[in-house]
């Protein structure tokens, strides 16, 4: 079969799958459970599947393993990946969809990602018998939490039995129009580490601090010198963060002074030897500081995700697909960004291609951004999604 017949067979079955992947969406959105929870939206993936006749396993506990072979004879194997765990968010939006599980809700596109997979397998199911190779479907839980569900899905063996040739995963983006999609190849997302600190002196009155150790002013200075590594010790063309989000004392009060302030935080770069770096100094750093001025500080580094790197050759063939697929106007080269996700740890084993779906639309009155009560989509967005991923891993498989 010739490329525009393949081509045109995946455009017509994506429209034929949107449908069923609104359904599976807005099925999801309303049940959405938290990572490492996922035991009902695993049941209903399971589900789709066994009507699609594709076989699976379960995988991670609560993610899914599918694969679907092309009876074009032998050739690689192509994995595709969507995230199926959600946020513990209460959702502010009043549509039929809303979450019905109160405190928790698919505020990152998730829902979006695991129906437009489930609509994926369904076209390739239909052009199997034009493909060679094999499609593996990976259903991962528990992204948006330490581990990290790739880190369980990889230890189980997704990755191997054979190791993939590829491996494409797509991520909603509320700044591009729905229909839209965007590519970066090389270096993408940042590694993400957990900053947990706390500074103890010793309380007393407020109007007598020469009586205390006050471990409030020895946080300030403490968080002022943990900036300096940035603005003063990071190579600045290389992007590095470290943000405080947290501050509590254990008391306190207008005229106490409280025992010990802890702190969160986030460790965000682009270069693993930085990152190893940095998380030395800031030992460093806090320690000999809180020590110089009377008290003691307890630093504790929850290891994150690593920077997400997409392979120069598969992602800029990737971004050529998709002009041919979508239309040159409807795909876009993004920037780097210093967020994470945890799909970057299978980008450090095989050849990855993670992209931006366009979720965007004027109708949704403005920007609905990730993580917060009123996202939302278009969801025009899951036939591009959908349409796009198929067209992606047939070309990936050398049909």
């Amino acid at each position: 079969m010739s490329n525009n017949d393949l081509q045109a067979r995946i455009t017509e079955a994506a429209k034929a799958a949107s449908g069923r992947a609104s359904v599976h969406r807005r099925h999801l959105h309303a049940n959405p459970e938290l990572s490492f929870e996922e035991h009902a939206t695993q049941r209903y993936i399971a589900g789709q599947l066994d009507e699609m006749g594709i076989p699976y396993k379960e995988i991670a506990g609560t993610g899914l393993l599918a694969e679907i072979k092309g009876e074009q004879g032998a050739g690689p194997v192509v994995a595709l990946r969507a995230d199926i765990d959600a946020l513990p968010i209460t959702e502010a939006n009043d549509v039929p969809y809303r979450s019905t599980n109160e405190g928790v809700m698919h505020a990152c596109g998730h829902d979006v990602h695991t129906s437009s997979l489930l609509a994926t397998a369904e076209i390739l199911n239909k052009v199997r018998s034009f493909t060679p190779g094999t499609t593996r479907l990976l259903f991962q839980p528990g992204e948006e939490k330490l581990p990290g569900g790739a880190t369980l899905m990889i230890r189980d063996g997704a990755l191997k039995d054979p190791v993939p040739a590829a491996i494409f995963g797509q991520h909603v983006h509320p700044p591009l129009e729905a229909g839209k999609v965007g590519f970066r190849p090389g270096i993408y997302m940042a590694s993400t580490d957990e900053l947990f600190l706390t500074v103890r002196g010793r309380g007393g009155h407020g109007a007598m601090p020469h009586n205390a150790v006050d471990p409030v002013v020895i946080t300030s200075y403490i968080i002022t010198a943990i900036q300096q590594l940035i603005s003063r010790n990071t190579d600045p063309t290389l992007p590095a963060v470290i943000t405080f989000g947290r501050i509590a004392s254990d008391g306190g009060a207008t005229n106490v002074i409280p025992n010990s302030v802890s702190l969160e935080g986030t460790l965000r770069t682009l270069d693993e030897a930085w990152r190893k770096e940095l998380h030395v100094r800031l030992n460093k750093l806090v320690t000999e500081m809180a020590a110089s001025m009377g008290a003691t500080a307890e630093l504790t580094i929850a290891h994150g995700y690593p920077f997400l790197k997409n392979d120069e050759a598969l992602t800029r063939k990737a971004f050529d697909d998709a002009r041919r697929f979508l239309g040159e106007d409807r795909v876009v080269e993004l920037p780097i960004r210093m967020t994470g996700e945890d799909f970057a740890f299978y980008t450090h084993h095989v050849p990855a291609c993670f992209y931006r779906l366009g979720v965007g639309s004027p109708a949704l009155g403005g920007e609905r951004p990730v993580h917060t009560d009123t996202f939302d989509v278009d969801e025009a967005c899951l036939e591009t999604g959908s349409g796009l991923m198929a067209w992606l891993a047939v070309k990936a498989l050398g049909a």
